[in-house]
């Protein structure tokens, strides 16, 4: 890997083929025993866009890699390519990949105190490298991409070599060899000080001079940047021929001394993916290394996402560029005690490690920060600031010149950290399922995670990818190593309580404490809400929502939201919309029963009748013939989403719609029967102008069981309409025919003129498309009459049309026409599109059965352009339909095929019957 990619087996290079079967055995070989996803492979493959045959391509890479390692590994160890998850994973002892070998050997040297001994360490790991790393197998850009820090922990190793061989006196031997770096690698500030260092103890102080005169030239031209601190100071020294540059310096005064601090914590071995945060940390080091500004890198997310563990890694990872040392501090800012860290006490413990004696420690923060940031000044060191409660108790800790890199994990978003400082934020969230699956992999073993695949997903899906809880569960499981991991995933299915299986044996591997941590940081009112999210049934949730949930004002309701979400105890998935993982979801559920029945209750009933109130009041938007199906007002507390213009209230259902449907089902276990037949009823329009047949079946069911159990009358007729409405327009028509005739009973025993001329109109529909045009016509003039008596003069137009197309399914052209002539001219009159679009189509059907082909296809296209405008998809499709069988009459095969197959794709969405005619239009 560091140089030309090459297999070797028995000391003979192994053909590998192409260059991209080689670069996909580099990638692998780079993340060697770890999955590595196809996508991240196409990505890498083709970073100029991948062809739609980039995933077989891969996989035919892959097929050809295993057989060359399989030909070639015979007494050369177990390696191959596992398929795991969605990717691969190169099965190799790391001792078989030289830049696996190359950081072993680097982090061995680095635990060498004595510079003889580390030279030789230092030597045997670069004399790993013949080339650039990927070499011939990778491009440019990507090569620079994948192989970053391969190439950087190669030249922190040569400046390691230099400081040693400095520190031996051998500054004269290295001059050449540093010339020659520091020409190839004119930015990096280190060889260059190294150039200066050897140049002065060899007796060449103006050579020094002009090495660092040459830098501070070409970084003010190239990147308007001043030499680092670290430059300047030596330079300063050779100008004061300072004996702190001799080779055996005396102690300078005010200087502190004492062993190096390296106060990370361990890396876990069990360390998984997190590619992309990796990449993004490695950025921000690349583009803020020489800045004028200290580096500060934050990681942000909820409890138990791992973000200390990701920070650990990543900063032993690249530690080794900050050779003054390493510092590390729990800030304590979640602590289950609620007692966080005081910044004056953190850099007490900061300066202890610096070696300041405790007779010379300042008292007060000020003092402390003030020699804390002199003690750092020009040196390179990173500080590891871990569980930061906010942004002012990290300040005082922050470096005050570059050269140091601050890394700092929060649960808190540290908006003001990025304002003020211009740190970096790392948004860390739940792993990917590929990740997740590596994570179980490398705790349990891959052959016992192979051998289960859905037991696995099953884990991963109960621990909802939450690493703390995968953990505790890979963890469970080791312990019971007899046990199927089939076992594991139904304790986790059936636990009484979801947070009470997720407990790791204390409180910083305890789900539910690590979880309340961040809870107890919230104000009251912040705590409420979140508490009370656990009653939504819904995936995300609205601030106007929110607001009826919690009986506040719409702005405080924003505000509690963006506390949450700074908390991360909610995220913001899109604008305006909140949502929780299922396990907080679990924890907000199980602390809501502290708030008693009453105020659970009230909670509830207030977010139905917001629900209610705002689709009532989109209903009428999406269709101008319907009226509220009641005119109570909201209880207090309640927030009203009003949609202004059709578009908004099809985007509201749009959103809403799932949600909408839990409601129905929470209002009836709430005992909320009125809200629930409403609600339900309030549903129809959308979810049959989306043809969702079940869901809409479903919510009418349940609100005909809600009216029964009320015994209410208008209720029951409604519900009763709502399913024979679902039924015929789903072509259910033998279904629809019974609901319809027995709601036209209840709406009678009512009195209800409209609804019963609505239902007849139905019936009329219904009948004609059973092939029954008499039949439709008699129940058509019917409805004509009862809108009538009921003074509606909208559903009188409508009725019109139904009289006029059963008159042209009949046959009678010159009364279909004049009939639909004067429905349309009523219905544009009044502006009602719902309508003018099947109006226009009937037209359009008759100028098709006179022969006037142009005609119709004219009106076919006002009735397709009024249902797009509306939404309508069924109605789009059925006069596609129409469009299609015209433009055939016509002789137009082409386009008659094109209007068909956009007809059938729509009936294919809503999964509707008509396609099967559609579908035989098209085969014939």
């Amino acid at each position: 890997m560091l140089g030309p990619v090459e297999l070797w087996a028995h000391g003979h290079r192994v053909d590998l083929g192409p260059r991209r079967q080689r670069f996909v055995l580099a990638v692998l070989a780079l993340e060697a025993n770890r999955l590595v996803p196809v996508d991240r492979l196409i990505d890498l493959a083709w970073p100029d866009g991948a062809p739609r045959t980039a995933q077989h391509a891969v996989q035919v890479c892959v097929s050809r890699l295993r057989a060359v390692l399989a030909d070639a590994r015979d007494g050369t160890g177990d390696i191959g390519i596992d398929t795991r998850g969605d990717g691969y994973a190169l099965r190799a002892d790391l001792h078989q990949v030289d830049a696996s070998r190359f950081l072993d050997l680097l982090e061995r040297a680095g635990t060498i105190g004595d510079d003889e001994r580390r030279i030789v360490a230092l030597d045997e790991a670069l004399a790993l490298w013949s080339g650039p790393a990927l070499s011939g197998a990778a491009l440019t850009a990507t090569r620079e991409r994948l192989c970053y820090r391969l190439e950087e922990a190669r030249l922190t190793a040569i400046e390691d070599r230099f400081d040693a061989r400095l520190r031996l006196g051998q500054h004269r031997a290295v001059l050449a060899e540093l010339a020659d770096l520091t020409h190839a690698h004119p930015g990096r500030e280190r060889l260059l000080g190294q150039s200066m260092l050897a140049l002065y103890r060899s007796g060449q102080a103006q050579q020094a001079l002009a090495v660092y005169q040459r830098a501070r030239v070409r970084l003010a031209e190239d990147v308007g940047l001043d030499p680092g601190a670290e430059l300047v100071r030596l330079e300063l020294a050779i100008l004061r021929n300072d004996a702190s540059l001799d080779l055996t310096p005396g102690p300078r005064a005010g200087h502190v001394t004492g062993p190096l601090p390296r106060q990370l914590p361990p890396d876990i071995p069990a360390f998984t993916a997190r590619r992309r945060e990796l990449d993004e940390l490695d950025a921000r080091l690349r583009t803020g290394a020489g800045g004028r500004a200290p580096v500060i890198s934050a990681i942000c997310g909820s409890g138990g996402v791992g973000k200390t563990t990701l920070a650990v890694h990543w900063a032993r990872g690249v530690a080794d560029r900050f050779p003054d040392g390493q510092l590390y501090v729990n800030l304590r800012g979640f602590d289950p005690t609620g007692q966080s860290l005081e910044p004056a006490e953190a850099i007490r413990v900061f300066l202890d490690a610096l070696g300041v004696p405790a007779d010379r420690m300042p008292a007060g923060l000020e003092a402390r920060t003030g020699l804390y940031r002199s003690l750092l000044a020009g040196k390179r060191m990173l500080v590891l600031l871990d569980n930061a409660r906010d942004v002012e108790q990290l300040r005082p800790l922050l470096p005050g010149e570059p050269g140091c890199l601050t890394v700092v994990t929060s649960r808190d978003q540290l908006t003001a950290l990025i304002v003020a400082e211009g740190a970096h934020v790392v948004a860390l969230d739940r792993l990917s399922p590929g990740e997740a699956h590596e994570l179980l992999a490398r705790r349990l073993g891959v052959e016992r995670v192979t051998a289960e695949p859905d037991a696995v997903e099953a884990i991963i899906a109960h621990c909802v990818r939450l690493p703390l809880a995968l953990a505790i569960a890979a963890a469970r499981a080791a312990t019971r190593p007899g046990f199927p991991l089939a076992a594991v995933a139904a304790e986790l299915r059936h636990s009484t309580s979801t947070l009470d299986v997720f407990q790791g044996g204390d409180s910083a591997t305890d789900l539910r404490a690590v979880l309340s941590w961040s809870y107890r940081t919230l104000s009251p009112a912040a705590a409420r809400l979140f508490r009370l999210l656990g009653l939504h049934p819904g995936h995300d949730i609205d601030p106007a929502a929110t607001a009826s949930l919690a009986a506040v004002p719409l702005p405080q309701a924003r505000r509690l939201l963006s506390e949450l979400t700074r908390a991360h105890m909610l995220s913001e998935h899109l604008p305006g919309r909140y949502t929780f993982h299922d396990l907080l979801r679990a924890d907000a559920a199980e602390r809501v029963h502290a708030d008693g029945t009453d105020a659970r209750h009230a909670a509830v009933h207030r977010l139905i009748e917001h629900y209610l109130h705002s689709g009532q009041a989109a209903v009428p938007l999406l269709d101008a013939r319907l009226e509220p199906i009641t005119d109570a007002a909201p209880r207090p507390g309640v927030t009203v989403a009003a949609p202004a213009t059709a578009e908004e209230a099809l985007a509201w259902f749009t959103t809403e719609h799932g949600t909408l449907l839990a409601a129905v089902r929470l209002a009836a276990d709430a005992g909320l029967d009125a809200c629930c037949w409403q609600l339900a009823w309030t549903l129809t329009t959308y979810l049959l102008r989306r043809g969702l047949w079940d869901e809409h079946t479903w919510a009418q069911q349940a609100g005909l069981a809600a009216a029964r159990r009320l015994d209410d009358p208008v209720g029951h007729a409604n519900a009763v309409l709502g399913l024979a409405l679902g039924y015929a327009r789903a072509g259910r028509f033998d279904d629809a025919r019974p609901h319809f005739l027995h709601a036209l009973d209840l709406f009678g025993d009512l009195g209800d003129y409209t609804s019963q001329a609505r239902i007849l109109d139905g019936l009329a529909w219904t009948a004609e498309k059973a092939k029954r045009p008499a039949e439709a016509l008699s129940f058509a003039l019917r409805a004509a009459d009862l809108f009538r008596l009921a003074g509606n003069e909208s559903g009188q137009a409508v009725a019109l049309n139904t009289v006029g197309w059963c008159h042209a399914m009949l046959g009678n052209y010159d009364e279909a026409l004049a009939y639909c002539s004067q429905a349309l001219t009523e219905l544009q009159k009044m502006g009602n599109l719902h309508g003018v679009a099947p109006t226009w189509h009937s037209i359009g059907y008759v100028h098709h059965q006179l022969g006037d082909h142009r005609q119709a296809l004219t009106c076919y296209q006002h009735s397709l352009d009024a249902c797009r405008d509306l939404g309508d998809r069924y109605n789009e499709a059925d006069t596609l339909i129409y469009i299609g069988d015209t433009h055939a009459a016509a002789g137009d095969h082409a386009a008659a095929r094109a209007a068909w197959q956009e007809s059938l794709d729509i009936f294919g969405e809503l999964d509707h019957p008509s396609a099967a005619d559609v579908r035989a239009r098209l085969q014939r």
